[in-house]
């Protein structure tokens, strides 16, 4: 069985995914890493350089190697990946693979991601709370298409990774 991880930047994609991959013994990726060692550029610099359709493109063809690969896997997404070019059709059309939308409120992911600024290509321009909050609403409304797709939605609202994790498994087995 493959999971993946989807949902918004700060979602806590990589931090569940590698407490859930322990728990149930299978093997971790996250895409952005998979995506770095690759391109052998880190993400930031590959958005700065190459610019964002590059780094799309790029996204989807790591994406779809690691799912195709042979065995189980935990596999977190950028916050992007299911809602460029193909991904989305890509995950839910694969045998054995399932999606779960970590369903994070606007207030969490604002919180969470105005100190990581500087580390994230799309929001580190942005000056005030404000703006974040402002560029984040707009981006879970245009996303929030796609998530929704998931075969999983998981709220993370006020949870603790070990219970983020225990209702992952509840629902999945």
């Amino acid at each position: 069985m493959k999971i993946v991880l989807i949902g918004y930047m700060g979602s806590g994609k990589s931090s569940i995914g590698e407490k859930l991959s322990e728990v149930l013994g299978f093997p971790f990726k996250d895409l952005d890493s998979e995506i770095e060692e690759q391109v052998g550029s880190a993400v930031s610099e590959i958005f700065s350089k190459k610019g964002e359709i590059y780094f799309r493109k790029i996204e989807n063809e790591v994406l779809k190697k690691i799912i195709s690969e042979e065995g189980n896997l935990v596999l977190a997404t950028g916050g992007g990946t299911p809602c460029y070019a193909d991904s989305l059709v890509f995950m839910s059309e694969m045998e054995n693979v399932v999606t779960i939308y970590l369903k994070t409120s606007l207030a969490i992911l604002c919180e969470r991601l105005f100190s990581e600024k500087a580390k994230r290509p799309l929001i580190a321009h942005l000056e005030s709370g404000n703006e974040l909050n402002d560029f984040i609403r707009k981006h879970l409304f245009e996303r929030s298409y796609y998530y929704n797709q998931a075969a999983l939605t998981i709220e993370t609202e006020n949870e603790s990774i070990e219970r983020i994790v225990e209702k992952i498994i509840l629902k999945l087995f």
